[in-house]
C-alpha cells in the first residue's frame, strides 16, 4: 500500500454571494492566451463552496479545494480566509 497523498484541485477566488446557510459562492477568475491573436482574456467560473463556520462575507479572498459532493451544486469546501473585506 502506497502512502501517497491524492492531490485535489484548489483554487483562490472572492466570495460575491454569502446568504446562504453553510454555503459561500467563490468567483475565480483566470487569464488564458487566445489562441490565434495571442490578447489575454479573463474568464471567470463561480462555484459553490461548503463554509461550516458561515466565516466567509462578501469581498473576501478564500482558498477552495475540491471535496466529495456535498449538495447538488456543492462540490467545493473553503479551506481558509486569505484576505478579509475591506
Amino acid at each position: 500500500m502506497s502512502d501517497t497523498k491524492k492531490l485535489t484541485r484548489s483554487a483562490t477566488g472572492r466570495v460575491v454571494s454569502d446568504k446562504m446557510n453553510k454555503t459561500a459562492t467563490v468567483l475565480v477568475e483566470r487569464q488564458i492566451q487566445h489562441p490565434l491573436y495571442g490578447k489575454f482574456i479573463k474568464r471567470s467560473s463561480k462555484f459553490h463552496a461548503h463554509d461550516e463556520d458561515n466565516a466567509c462575507h462578501v469581498g473576501d479572498l478564500v482558498l477552495i479545494e475540491e471535496c466529495r459532493p456535498i449538495s447538488r451544486s456543492k462540490a467545493w469546501r473553503v479551506v481558509k480566509v486569505l484576505e478579509q473585506a475591506g
